[in-house]
């Protein structure tokens, strides 16, 4: 049953109470008043979690002469991931199925066609074993493999996810790694964060991040790509569109007023520009700085941090994370870009990686081509994971598990 006209229009009058609250605090002038005067740096704890990398400062970029200047990088190599999502099975089985594929500008219809597939596999039965070696495919395209995934009496589903969705993305960055020449662009952060946040999210999960060696060779698997490049000489780069981190916030709110949901609520306050009317003026893009950032998953990798007890062969403050922010008001999206302080410790690699991002997403109105490119490679749509899920159960001869809501919203189709 759908809400009555009645039931909406007191709902609407609900939001208008809410909204009158939040009219009487000032977010605008808290959000100025952090930049003023907290930023440089933040401290939490005795630890500088961030500080400016150069000047602290905000900037605007005209969209229409930054799309148009000729970009710094010749080339881009962008790389992304996708998966089925985690589906449980009648006979006790919890999976999930990653691709991952690597984009380029100019296009290479060679490097396109590569593959790399994890099938992760989660058992409460301590008999079996799912592990396998390395396959190949489509003529020496494509590779694949079953990873068995560590017993945990919850949150099976998060981790045979994670397992896969970053064991695909960097074997298939450290496959390709040598054709890139000039930059690459992953897909997401620079280190696998949905499995580094388990240190802070459950005991089990810290357990496990800490104890076994399967989640510690795919963070490792990150460190090595970064050394791969720095050795290479060549930048890469992580675009986060959907960033949710809270650890700017989360820092802030024991010292001042921060009323932001998370980090990304709080650089859209600073970089969002009005005129003297309210409206949203959508002429420039505007950035901040580069940060460095030692808050949250950030500090695991951090110089003075554990990462996890990871064998790193460069000087620790290389793997360091390093971001701006960057605003594009023609879709009100905030982007968070990453890279390693082993290249944004240069400042005129600090000044070449923000002159691409900007010209990229002014000229794609969104995330830049390559991983663009790379994301329309590696997603798996609804559709094709249907069949794929489909193809599964006639394999393992039994059906997934389904609940009442997978029917009431159409999640599975029912047949008969």
């Amino acid at each position: 049953m759908t809400l009555d006209p009645v039931h909406v229009d007191g709902i609407a009058k609900l939001a208008g109470q809410v909204r009158e609250t939040v009219e009487t605090s000032d977010q605008e002038a808290a959000a100025e008043e952090v930049w003023d005067s907290f930023l440089d740096p933040l401290w939490q704890d005795g630890t500088k979690i961030l500080e400016p990398l150069g000047e602290q400062r905000r900037r605007k970029v005209p969209i229409e002469d930054i799309a148009l200047a000729d970009p710094p990088f010749p080339t881009q190599h962008g790389l992304d991931s996708g998966t089925i999502n985690p589906t449980t099975f009648k006979n006790g089985l919890v999976l999930d199925v990653a691709q991952a594929a690597m984009g380029s500008v100019p296009s290479d219809v060679e490097l396109h066609r590569g593959r790399t597939i994890i099938m992760a596999v989660h058992s409460n039965d301590a008999t079996l074993g799912f592990d396998g070696e390395w396959q190949g495919g489509d003529r020496g395209y494509a590779k694949r493999r079953v990873l068995d995934v560590p017993q945990v009496d919850r949150y099976e589903q998060r981790v045979v996810h994670a397992l896969a969705l970053y064991l695909a993305e960097s074997q298939h960055a450290l496959t390709n790694a040598d054709v890139v020449e000039d930059l690459f662009i992953l897909d997401g952060p620079i280190y696998p964060t949905g499995v580094l946040r388990w240190a802070d999210r459950d005991t089990e999960l810290a357990d496990l991040l800490a104890e076994d060696d399967r989640p510690k060779t795919v963070v490792n698997n990150y460190v090595d790509l970064v050394e791969r490049f720095v050795e290479r000489d060549v930048p890469m780069v992580g675009f986060i569109k959907n960033s949710s981190t809270k650890a700017l916030t989360r820092a802030l709110r024991r010292k001042t007023n921060a009323p932001w949901v998370n980090d990304t609520a709080f650089f859209r306050r600073i970089l969002e520009r009005r005129d003297d009317d309210g409206e949203r003026q959508t002429d420039c893009l505007t950035t901040t700085n580069w940060f460095r950032s030692r808050g949250g998953t950030d500090g695991i990798m951090a110089a003075d941090g554990d990462a996890l007890g990871i064998e790193r062969s460069l000087d620790p403050e290389a793997y360091e994370v390093t971001f701006f922010v960057l605003y594009d008001p023609r879709s009100d999206l905030v982007f968070r870009v990453e890279a390693p302080y082993a290249f944004t410790k240069d400042p005129e690699c600090r000044a070449k990686l923000t002159r691409q991002i900007l010209h990229d997403v002014a000229r794609e109105q969104g995330p830049p081509l390559a991983i663009g490119k790379a994301d329309e490679l590696a997603k798996i749509d609804r559709q094709g994971s249907e069949e794929l899920t489909r193809r599964i159960e006639r394999t393992f001869e039994t059906d997934r598990e389904r609940e009442f809501n997978d029917i009431r919203w159409g999640a599975v189709e029912e047949s008969f």
